[in-house]
């Protein structure tokens, strides 16, 4: 399963207004918790995307790697992987 690429630019495009909202708080001068909780919603929906995308990876790819016994690709998709999680335990 191949993820949905539909939804994925529906939610980008959401952050990206998003983004631009931000700026014109920022211009405004607007209230600086206004902003952070804008900043917070906003990566939620980069995370979302990112969830999606990487669940899309294992589901096809990786699975893809694992059905054709091709070690070589595999041992290269799961660094791929276990180089995003360390990643994202940083944030």
């Amino acid at each position: 399963m191949k993820s949905d690429p539909i939804q994925a630019s529906r939610l980008i495009k959401t952050a990206r207004g998003q983004l631009d909202g931000l700026l014109k708080m920022i211009e405004e001068d607007r209230y600086c918790i206004d902003i952070a909780h804008q900043i917070s919603a906003t990566q939620s929906i980069l995370n979302r995307v990112k969830v999606d995308l990487l669940t899309a990876h294992i589901d096809h790819c990786v699975k893809e790697s694992i059905q054709v016994q091709d070690q070589e690709d595999l041992d290269v998709k799961l660094k791929e992987i276990k180089t995003i999680i360390k990643q994202l335990a940083k944030n």
